[in-house]
């Protein structure tokens, strides 16, 4: 048996090749762990969290609390405390870095009802195993579900890194660790519409819901979005439509918010061309106070996913791109924007993106700068093939023409 002397605490390797851990609680006894570990590093990570505990004052004898454990114990699941944990973050004030949004909130509770709740869900939290999580995840299957898959086991990690920073859990090491689990590549590239099937999707549209989809196109607008502006937000002196906030369902009601970052607050200068059919949509189909919404339905309601599926599809079809989903229109219109010259930061400030690495960098997109943007959107709808680059005007040089593309055709004219 080897023993060693720690700052706190003591590790001694048993002659069965385990790690036994124990240490003088504030009571000036010697409290061991229940059980011996396989890894020195679990053992340390059992001492580290008794610390902690008395660092918190929070500490109760390890007998006692096992006691405790014992009667309520096989009642903590994963799915017990990934449904606690869930609820909790719901239900924090909005402004608490910990609170979930709405969206997000919807998109975990799917996540947990189908891919984690059935399987590993019933299994006691503090005995799920690394081997038990690569099971789980492998039965998720990579070819029919990636990008769920790797959402799923996301969660199940932020979950347990909870239940072991939680002093009430006696979890000491996160059991997800699956090398590269998160993260799923793109299994299909997306395809932006050309001018052509824009004007073809547009024109088999209902004439009330035409503008939505130059909105998605033109101004890479998102669903929620779109769907939740009103009257006031399209200032049609400026030509500018106000993004402030998001429209999302769940559970049948229906959630506003702001956007899921502070990017995602902007004024997006909507190009010239498409300020008639915009005037015009606000004349025959909004009321005329300021709430009114710009699409609804036949309650005068926003206008929910399901409702709008059935013409967006039949549209798409008539253009012969079954393939192409609404949120892709913001594809477009970011390929549209970089035609015009649009540089990252222009593009990051016009579709609302942020990362922490850009921060920054969209805050600095001027006002002008998306006015030139949208000019050089209506140059190219127009049929002007050669939009000149933008970045000309910064650095003094002498304007190139840029390559023209199947984007840059005049077919929009009918959109």
């Amino acid at each position: 048996m080897v023993q060693r002397r720690r700052g706190f605490g003591r590790l001694r390797r048993e002659r069965s090749g385990r790690y036994s851990a124990a240490y003088i609680g504030p009571d000036l006894r010697l409290h061991r762990a229940s059980d011996t570990f396989k890894a020195k590093i679990d053992a340390e990570g059992w001492l580290a969290v008794e610390r902690r505990q008395i660092d918190l004052d929070q500490w109760v004898p390890p007998e006692r609390r096992h006691s405790v454990r014992v009667a309520g114990e096989a009642h903590r699941t994963v799915g017990s405390y990934a449904t606690a944990w869930l609820e909790d973050r719901r239900e924090r004030d909005p402004h608490d870095p910990m609170a979930l949004r709405p969206s997000s909130v919807k998109d975990y509770q799917l996540l947990l009802n189908k891919h984690v709740l059935p399987t590993i869900g019933k299994v006691p939290l503090v005995e799920l195993e690394p081997a038990d999580v690569e099971a789980w995840y492998r039965a998720l299957g990579a070819r029919k579900t990636p990008r769920a898959r790797a959402k799923a086991y996301g969660l199940l990690r932020t979950v347990l890194n909870a239940a072991k920073e939680d002093p009430n859990v006696p979890l000491t090491e996160n059991p997800v660790h699956i090398k590269g689990a998160g993260r799923v590549p793109r299994s299909t590239q997306i395809h932006p519409a050309t001018l052509e099937e824009l004007a073809v999707i547009t024109a088999a549209m209902p004439d009330e819901l035409r503008l939505a989809v130059q909105l998605g196109a033109w101004c890479a607008l998102r669903y929620g979005e779109v769907f939740v502006l009103r009257r006031k937000d399209i200032d049609t002196a400026k030509g500018v439509v106000h993004v402030r906030r998001g429209v999302v369902w769940t559970k049948g009601l229906v959630t506003t918010d702001r956007p899921k970052s502070n990017a995602g607050v902007r004024d997006v200068t909507i190009p010239p061309h498409r300020m008639p059919m915009v005037t015009d949509h606000l004349e025959r189909h909004v009321d005329k106070r300021g709430e009114g919404l710009l699409f609804y339905d036949r309650h005068g309601r926003n206008l929910r996913p399901a409702d709008f599926q059935a013409a967006w599809h039949a549209a798409r079809g008539a253009a012969a791109r079954d393939d192409l989903k609404l949120h892709h229109l913001r594809h477009t219109g970011a390929v549209l924007a970089a035609q015009s010259g649009a540089t990252l930061a222009d593009l990051m400030g016009r579709l609302g993106h942020t990362t922490p690495a850009m921060a920054m960098i969209y805050q600095h997109t001027a006002a002008d700068r998306d006015r030139l943007i949208a000019d050089r959107l209506s140059q190219i709808a127009l049929g002007n093939h050669s939009p000149l680059r933008v970045n000309a005007s910064r650095s003094g040089a002498k304007p190139r023409r840029a390559r023209s593309t199947d984007l840059s055709q005049p077919t929009l004219l009918d959109a």
